[in-house]
């Protein structure tokens, strides 16, 4: 190969090299890069633009003409006096002070039964017969008593009359009167022992094995657990009989509220199965504290003279405690509840806006406001319901 064709190769060959470095830098990537970035700003301004600002309280505009016209009523908040009141889960039950459960003392079969279950009885009332071989023995016993007592008691006066008349020796009087005596005692025990197994002391040889359960207080037989046929065995249960004019009301009370009780205290019981309520009194607190629960165990003493207060429904009771001045409350109507929240409709010009507020204690007519409404701040005290219904109105017509 001469010379120039070796100078012409070199040259092809520093071109081709040239080439090759140029097309391994791109210029255009750092345009790419920047115009990137760019892009990504302009994504971030759009994406805050389109974020939703803080939602306003919900609000409605009412005129002093509407105002009137509904009968809707402003007041300003401030202070008030509440009545104490400690708010409880309880249920009625039976005063057990006055329910028992009637037993047989004697095994025996049931001969018949005069209640059933619901029945309302009298004190003194036959409720059921019982006849009972051990019943029968004990009367017998007694008989046998008695007929000795009579004969002693012969034996006595007869002695003693010839005693008297210097017939028979001392000895044999006084030996009269001591059988006499004993024969008292006997019969006395006999009397005392069926008197301890509730039963009569008949002389009636064919009534010896009558055992009757007779009701010992007026009341309602609750439960029933005997029929005719049925062979019991002593002390065995027959009925279950309450005095239903007054029950119990039982309550778990937490032991952080334990200080604001004191036995005594009125509080007023609500059914929570139908409409009705009624004053009660607390006449016990428990001296412990459950290990699981934490609360103590107190009673009300609830009147039942209609027998409205079934054992076994449920109430809720408020105990009045010492009344408490708050800063800020309203009456209960102006409480109403949006989105799950209580609000007060505060107004500001014409304009009513719906404010969360959180509440504290409350009595039968107002109720503690903690936060969200201020001392004297106007809202709607009376038909508030009238405000939350047309700005829901409001809300249905932005809807559509």
């Amino acid at each position: 190969m001469n010379t120039k064709t070796k100078i012409a190769a070199v040259i092809a060959a520093g071109l081709l090299l040239g080439a090759v470095i140029l097309r391994s830098h791109k210029p255009g990537e750092a345009a790419h890069d920047d115009d990137h970035d760019h892009a990504a700003e302009a994504a971030g301004a759009a994406s805050s633009a389109s974020a939703p600002a803080a939602a306003a309280a919900p609000r409605t505009r009412f005129s002093d003409e509407q105002l009137r016209h509904n009968g809707v009523l402003l007041a300003a908040a401030g202070p008030a006096r509440l009545q104490g009141q400690l708010q409880l889960l309880g249920e009625v039950s039976l005063n057990h002070d006055r329910s028992l459960n009637l037993t047989a003392r004697l095994a025996g079969r049931v001969e018949a039964v005069h209640v059933s279950a619901g029945d309302r009885v009298q004190r003194g009332q036959l409720l059921a017969v019982i006849s009972s071989p051990a019943l029968a023995d004990q009367r017998a016993e007694l008989l046998a008593a008695r007929q000795r007592l009579a004969l002693a008691q012969a034996t006595h006066e007869r002695e003693k009359r010839l005693w008297e008349e210097k017939i028979s020796a001392e000895q044999d009087y006084l030996a009269a009167r001591q059988a006499w005596q004993e024969a008292e005692i006997t019969v006395q025990a006999a009397r005392q022992k069926l008197a301890a197994l509730g039963a009569a002391s008949t002389t009636d040889a064919q009534g010896l094995a009558r055992l009757e359960i007779r009701a010992p207080i007026a009341g309602v037989i609750v439960d029933r657990k005997i029929t005719v046929g049925d062979v019991m065995q002593a002390d065995a249960p027959a009925f279950q009989l309450a005095d239903l004019s007054t029950v119990w009301v039982e309550l778990a009370v937490p032991a952080r509220e334990l200080p604001q009780l004191q036995e005594g205290m009125t509080a007023r019981v609500r059914a929570s199965a139908f409409e009705a309520q009624a004053e009660a009194r607390l006449a016990y607190i428990g001296s412990l504290i459950g290990t699981q629960s934490r609360s103590a165990v107190a009673r009300l003493v609830l009147p039942n003279p209609q027998g409205l207060w079934r054992p076994g429904l449920p109430v809720t009771v408020a105990l009045r405690a010492e009344p408490a001045e708050v800063p800020v409350a309203v009456p209960l109507e102006a409480l109403q509840t949006l989105d799950d929240a209580p609000v007060v409709f505060v107004r500001q010009g014409q304009t009513f806006e719906a404010r969360r507020v959180e509440t504290g204690r409350r009595d039968e007519r107002q109720v503690e406001i903690l936060s969200g409404l201020r001392a004297g701040e106007r809202y709607a005290a009376r038909n508030s319901f009238v405000v939350k219904a047309d700005l829901g109105k409001a809300a249905a017509e932005h809807a559509h």
